[in-house]
């Protein structure tokens, strides 16, 4: 009896093991299934060779053996020297600089039978390092791996809005990363895994918290639980970034004001610059969010943005920091239009900043919707170099149980034509600064994680947090093969799976913009936590957080006329950019509300009226969420059985709040349509009211 009581034990252990909570992300060095491959680099696994000592180049030794050992199964041992004979694998950092690779670039070759990863930095080797262990873990053939890579942006970066009590702005995936009461005494392994996860994507910069910033993180307590961090991600090849709280100087320092061209303000900054670097020698720079959202900047004392920027600019140059400025700035303005809000502020001031100062655009006008289009911005200030922030994690789009994959939406904008230096001036080039030769390129994603087990929530947004890493590195890859990559390395290699699960992804994200804002529709979501539909929210603390405000929907039609008797947001684009919008005939229809207010009964592309066309996509966009549903579970047995079952779970929330929207914004719009809801779909069978009740629930719980 007590046998089998063990042998139970035993076999319920064994299951335990095999299951798969998310947390190693796609960092599973499992052993490889495909027998044949595993062949192919069990030839080269005899030993590592390395001729590096510097601690990032011994973090890629660390982890090529760690990963290898666990993929092909075998113990793999370390040799110091500078080359390599036959059967290994040589990590070479070149003794004199190649030109093609930069300063983060590497080369895989198979070169007298062993495999050369070749650097001109340790960061280039273990980026390196990375890549092999990726070519391997999604079974690419060795014959296979032979190129060069370079990242095309130099600061690729992760904005986290971590507070000091621990909590996350936007995030849905538990509390913060870090623990600032335990730092700098206790060192949490996870923050060592979560540089491990941003280096195997190129990640290089991290910003530890809230744009909406705590001055506290200037003091000496807090910039000593940093640079803890900071010893963590070094050895990572990233660098830590601080956001600030303008107002520090009077905060702190107790002087009369923050005023930039007071002279007390700006020794202020320059001598906490030297203490900050004095405690970090690598410390990145500042991220400031200022005179938005209420929160202190020059403005306050009748200052610009340039004279705040390169105030800072100034303190961090003699360390070659920069500062990183965000143009997310609006005014509140009941007959303006947002839309130009960021345009105006920080256009006429192109030119005028440092050279070590960054204006950090968001990808569209307004605030991370589901679709937007580019910002103007972008394009319209050649002389002064501009960030891209991405979000990652999914405010506008669903929280954590909403599948939706946003390399689709990154690769939408990127790939954008400015036409600023005639066609082909997508927005990729100006970012990655080979438009306009900016010195300094940055993109920035606003993070994901949090303290989850699986660290986004739904583990499926892991991928978005992949996806901007891979696309941060090299804008040119599809969302397509992203995806596969990070399917073959997280969940199955199953061939039916792959093209399952790639063509949910693929979907998703025009799957949600049908259930909740088809057409160029924008900013209804339900105020405050922006959860769920309140397109009927008519007052806020200001009049552009309300939803009237962007749909504009009246007796006559629905839609933000921004054309020429609009609000001439499009005058902002370069002329053959806004071409494409400028007419009502013949605007895409994924951006027709956007740009212009279009009658109910007008007949569309579709064949359709405006008023049937908005009615499909709501009840087709539920319904697509339904088929997922079923494409999904029948993926039962092809996957971890943990994660296929809470995937599955976060599915079935998704369906019921895709209901939710559809019925709310179908309901809402009839009340100006006044037209029935066509065949041969269902009336709702709930009321607006009592939809609206749901809504108030939600917002004040």
């Amino acid at each position: 009896m007590r046998y089998k009581i063990c042998l139970f034990l035993l076999l319920l252990a064994s299951m335990v093991a095999k299951a798969d909570d998310g947390y190693r992300l796609w960092l599973k060095y499992d052993l490889l299934k495909n027998t044949s491959v595993r062949a192919q680099y069990l030839a080269y696994a005899q030993y590592i060779a390395y001729n590096s000592s510097d601690p990032v180049a011994q973090t890629a030794v660390r982890e090529l053996q760690t990963g290898l050992q666990g993929l092909l199964g075998k113990t793999i041992r370390l040799q110091n020297t500078g080359s390599a004979a036959p059967g290994g694998i040589a990590l070479n950092l070149n003794s004199t600089p190649i030109a093609n690779l930069g300063t983060e670039g590497y080369n895989l070759a198979i070169q007298n039978g062993h495999i050369n990863i070749s650097a001109n930095t340790p960061s280039g080797l273990l980026y390196g390092a990375f890549a092999l262990l990726r070519k391997v873990q999604t079974a690419t053939p060795a014959t296979q791996i032979q190129g060069s890579s370079t990242p095309k942006v130099q600061l690729r970066m992760l904005n986290n809005w971590d507070n000091t009590n621990g909590t996350i702005e936007r995030g849905y995936a538990g509390a913060s990363l870090w623990k600032w009461y335990e730092l700098p005494e206790n060192i949490d392994p996870r923050y060592r895994d979560y540089a491990r996860a941003n280096a195997s994507i190129g990640i290089n910069a991290v910003v530890l918290n809230n744009v909406n910033a705590s001055a506290r993180f200037m003091t000496r307590e807090y910039l000593l639980k940093v640079k803890a961090l900071a010893d963590v991600f070094k050895p990572y090849g990233i660098k830590v970034f601080l956001s600030v709280n303008f107002a520090a100087p009077r905060i702190l320092g107790k002087l009369k004001n923050s005023d930039p061209l007071e002279p007390a303000v700006r020794q202020w900054w320059v001598e906490k610059a030297k203490e900050i670097y004095g405690i970090i020698p690598d410390f990145g720079g500042f991220l400031v969010k200022a005179n938005s959202e209420g929160e202190p900047g020059p403005q306050d004392f009748g200052r610009t943005h340039a004279d705040g920027a390169n105030m800072l600019a100034e303190a961090v140059a003699p360390f070659k920091g920069i500062v990183i400025w965000r143009a997310f700035v609006y005014k509140a303005d009941p007959k303006g239009d947002r839309f130009k809000a960021a345009y105006e502020e920080f256009k006429p001031f192109d030119g005028n900043f440092l050279p070590n100062v960054v204006v950090q655009v968001k990808n569209g006008p307004i605030d991370f919707q589901p679709r937007e289009p580019f910002s103007p911005l972008f394009g319209a200030m050649p002389k002064t170099p501009l960030a891209m922030e991405f979000q990652i994690t999914q405010e506008y789009l669903g929280f954590s149980t909403n599948l939706v994959y946003l390399a689709p939406l990154f690769k939408e904008c990127l790939d954008a034509d400015t036409y600023a230096k005639g066609p082909g001036s997508s927005v990729a080039k100006v970012i990655d600064g080979s438009l306009h030769q900016y010195p300094i390129s940055v993109m920035a994603g606003v993070a994901n994680t949090g303290s989850d087990r699986n660290w986004c929530g739904h583990l499926m947004s892991q991928a978005n947090w992949y996806a901007f890493g891979r696309l941060a590195w090299d804008h040119q890859l599809s969302s397509a093969s992203i995806a596969e990559e990070w399917i073959k390395m997280s969940l199955s290699q199953d061939a039916t799976a792959l093209t399952t699960i790639r063509n949910i992804m693929e979907r998703s994200r025009e799957v949600y913009v049908d259930f909740t804002t088809p057409l160029g529709l924008h900013h209804i979501m339900g105020q405050g936590i922006h959860y769920g539909p309140e397109p009927w929210l008519e007052r806020s603390a200001r009049p552009d957080w309300t939803s009237i405000y962007y749909h504009r929907a009246d007796s006559i039609g629905l839609g933000f006329d921004r054309g020429v008797n609009g609000s001439n947001a499009l005058g902002l684009y370069h002329p053959d950019a806004a071409k494409a919008w400028s007419q009502v005939d013949n605007c895409p229809l994924p951006y027709l509300l956007w740009y212009h207010h279009v009658p109910w009964a007008k007949k569309l592309s579709t064949g359709r009226s405006l008023w049937d066309e908005l009615c499909t996509r709501y009840y087709t966009g539920a319904e697509a969420v339904a088929t997922i549903q079923k494409e999904w579970a029948g993926l039962k047995g092809k996957m971890d059985a943990e994660i296929h079952a809470d995937v599955s779970g976060r599915l079935a929330a998704q369906y019921r709040e895709a209901l939710w929207w559809r019925d709310a914004c179908v309901l809402y719009f009839q009340t100006y349509s006044q037209m029935p809801i066509p065949a041969p779909f269902t009336p709702p069978t709930r009321t607006l009211e009592e939809i609206k009740l749901l809504v108030q629930i939600y917002q004040y719980r």
